[in-house]
């Protein structure tokens, strides 16, 4: 999945299918649980030890970076946050009134290869934030509203901290900060200033950004949260356009915004929209996911339902081509630790193998990589299930007639690399024995009244942001 040079995620897909019996000892899944599933075959997976000849050539931590150095009005953004040493070197917080000492973060949102073998672009998401509880529901805050989501290109090397050598913030058509404030109080949740006692205006630009994939000619696409959307990005940051479901304007964007998805996407849960992306390697297609089961026909439904939805797009038009059922695995087994909370399960990440793609399912505690085959599965763009008034809905139990995607276990990260970080966002392919891995830190954040101390300080979790490379060898 190198850009410009082809697919290694394709080359990578032969030796581990062959190889699966040291990546894991599960059996192919079934669809969502209910009379109606009916998943299609999936490749058989023998069994041996999960972690059996696993090993973990690099872990690279970022260390820890002002947060105040990489917002909007810092000195030189954003042109001179280009040079690695400017963005790095520096330690010292410049502004903690203004960022509360909050460090870069957030960065294994997303990965993707870079050109140089140990090089790879990592996206932010929308920024700090928290929950506090003071009445009523509890509040959604942001401790640095002015925060603009980044795009970093990063060196990882054994022994050495992850380094920084681009930072590209996502901008509006005339060069202002996105940010990633929600773009709507009533449909996304209304922002909160950290204490959690002042509301803050939404901003229709505001962006969650989540997946990442670089294409052939340098620009890149991202997938966010909030619409859930999808957008075209220039090289250079600026918001191309954004695809939302049908039916949902943002007026006062500041950048062209098309309603071409389903509208049916629209019923996605609340911080559950798109938070994972893959390109075909001639940078025609994206596939993209919802991170859980849509709220169709409300919030119960989407807690407890199995059924998520893949959907493909032309880059060209920006018109969706296919829409697939991604059978979710059953929390229980997936992670006791979960006590049977189906609302854990997640799709995270998604990597493009051949005719496959590589999927990353996890919960907070556990995470899982499975290769799905579109082959064979039902079509169901445009049809009955597309219908946000169809009853009863895709998530309330898969049709009969309707044949989900075929999955097979690839690797179980969580018991292979004991070691790896929770919360693993990203997930590329190196070459073909090579598996990079991210995970979102989350800012240093946690919810709560001890988020920070009385002077505004945050309380930091001590959770690095890494980034994993992982050997996977041959049969």
């Amino acid at each position: 999945m190198r850009p410009l040079r082809g697919d290694p995620a394709r080359w990578l897909l032969g030796p581990l299918l062959v190889g699966s019996a040291l990546l894991s000892g599960c059996a192919p899944t079934a669809g969502p649980a209910g009379p109606s599933a009916a998943p299609s075959a999936a490749p058989s997976a023998a069994s041996a030890s999960p972690a059996a000849g696993v090993s973990v050539l690099v872990d690279a931590a970022l260390p820890r970076l002002p947060l105040a150095r990489f917002l909007p009005g810092a000195t030189g953004w954003p042109d001179r946050l280009a040079d690695g040493r400017a963005a790095g070197e520096v330690t010292a917080d410049p502004a903690p009134e203004v960022d509360h000492g909050i460090a870069l973060g957030g960065v294994g949102s997303d990965l993707f290869p870079a050109d140089a073998p140990d090089e790879y672009w990592m996206v932010t998401d929308r920024g700090p934030n928290g929950q506090v509880k003071l009445e009523g529901p509890n509040r959604r805050t942001f401790p640095v509203p002015q925060f603009d989501p980044l795009i970093l290109r990063v060196r990882a090397q054994a022994g050495a901290p992850l380094t920084i050598l681009q930072v590209i913030p996502v901008t509006t058509t005339d060069g202002g900060p996105v940010s990633g404030l929600p773009n709507d109080a009533a449909r996304d949740e209304p922002p909160y200033d950290w204490t959690g006692n002042t509301e803050l205006p939404v901003n229709p630009s505001g962006l969650d950004t989540e997946g990442l994939v670089r294409t052939p000619n340098g620009e890149f696409w991202l997938a966010e949260e909030y619409s859930p959307s999808l957008l075209h990005v220039s090289a250079t940051g600026t918001v191309l356009g954004r695809l939302v479901p049908q039916g949902l304007t943002l007026a006062g964007a500041g950048y062209p915004v098309t309603d071409s998805l389903p509208a049916v996407f629209a019923d996605r849960q609340g911080n559950r929209g798109f938070e994972s992306l893959a390109l075909v390697p001639d940078g025609t297609t994206l596939y993209t996911a919802v991170q859980s089961p849509l709220a169709d026909p409300d919030a119960k439904t989407g807690k407890t339902s199995r059924a998520a939805r893949v959907l493909a797009v032309d880059t060209a038009t920006g018109r969706p081509t296919a829409e697939y059922v991604y059978p979710l695995e059953d929390v229980a087994g997936f992670d006791p630790g979960a006590q049977g909370d189906q609302s854990q399960m997640k799709v995270s990440a998604m990597a493009w193998s051949g005719d496959q793609l590589v999927v990353d399912e996890r919960t907070d505690a556990v995470t899982k990589l499975y290769l799905v085959r579109l082959s064979g599965a039902t079509n169901i763009l445009g049809g009955e299930l597309d219908d946000p008034a169809h009853t009863p809905s895709l998530e309330q139990g898969t049709p009969a007639g309707v044949i989900v995607l075929a999955k097979s276990p690839l690797l179980d990260v969580t018991a292979a690399v004991p070691s790896a970080p929770t919360k693993i966002e990203g997930v590329a392919v190196r070459d073909p024995s090579t598996v990079v891995l991210a995970n979102d830190n989350d800012f240093g954040m946690r919810d709560g009244a001890d988020a920070f101390d009385a002077s505004g300080h945050q309380n930091d979790t001590g959770v690095p942001s890494r980034l994993l490379v992982l050997h996977l060898p041959p049969h």
